[in-house]
């Protein structure tokens, strides 16, 4: 049996480094793991006997795109399953944030995710078969204070990554998002740029922020954990995979509670919203 290709954004930390780490171990599979640095992807040496493939890559740079994408087919002769991971964070107001920043964490988040898969897309087609995995965040089902822009990034995987399932569907490929809540991988630390409220009225909102990057490597979720779950998923569940999975007991409490909060909602104003259509014409 031949075996799975994966490739792996943002290897050298993170959920992409434990993804990286167990599938680098695993039986009847080959692994591209990429990070934007040399050296980055070191640590995975000590595993490779020719199933790892190891490739610099800048999500938000086209070039290296296609690049690692046709090195991973040239090495290994198919890509079975891609995982988006490689992502940032940007806490701040609405109103102060820093739009270049802004700018550059959608390059990151959404449209390197975007060549990414568009890039592999025509092989998995070929192939009539392949599973994408897009790392969403319980921030594309919910919405913080100081987080509105990364919000967008998030929102904005999870409405793609739904229509392109409906459209892959029928061809041998799945999507599955994963909305994890806090875990311990430095994304409200490092992996996140901040900028502090500075006008009077948002002020209090600065102490959401320095509680977040302050509670960095001690949130409740395992990321050695979840990466097994993804790998479970995929490995021996792959024929009723679910298009969203959030992980961590907040993130699906507080996705739950926003499904049943708007469900009341949408009963309270039912009514109101119908009453917008033209009546309907009677023969």
């Amino acid at each position: 049996m031949m075996n799975k290709t994966w490739i792996v954004t943002g290897s050298h930390t993170g959920f992409g480094k434990e993804l990286a780490v167990k599938l680098a171990q695993e039986d009847g599979v080959n692994l591209v793991a990429t990070s934007r640095k040399p050296g980055q992807l070191d640590f995975l040496d000590q595993y490779d006997h020719g199933q790892i493939d190891k490739e610099i890559l800048d999500v938000t740079k086209h070039d290296q795109v296609v690049t690692t994408v046709k090195n991973a087919q040239a090495h290994f002769g198919s890509i079975d399953v891609l995982v988006n991971n490689a992502g940032i964070g940007y806490f701040g107001t609405f109103e102060e944030s820093k739009l270049d920043d802004v700018k550059y964490m959608f390059d990151v988040n959404v449209w390197g995710l975007v060549d990414m898969t568009r890039e592999v897309l025509p092989i998995m087609r070929k192939q009539k078969s392949g599973i994408i995995i897009n790392f969403s965040s319980i921030g594309g089902m919910f919405s913080f204070p100081t987080l509105s822009f990364y919000h967008g990034t998030k929102y904005a995987v999870e409405g793609m990554s739904e229509s392109l399932a409906k459209e892959t569907k029928d061809l041998g490929i799945k999507v599955m998002v994963i909305e994890p809540s806090g875990f311990r991988t430095d994304w409200a630390g490092r992996s996140s740029h901040k900028t502090m409220p500075t006008h009077d009225d948002y002020k209090q909102f600065g102490e959401f922020i320095k509680n977040n990057e302050e509670g960095a490597h001690h949130e409740a979720g395992d990321p050695v954990k979840a990466a097994e779950i993804i790998i479970d998923e995929v490995k021996n569940h792959s024929d009723n995979l679910p298009l969203r999975l959030p992980l961590g007991k907040f993130a699906v409490d507080t996705i739950m509670d926003k499904y049943e909060n708007t469900l009341e909602l949408l009963k309270e104003n039912y009514d109101i919203s119908v009453s917008a259509d033209q009546p309907e014409r009677k023969e």
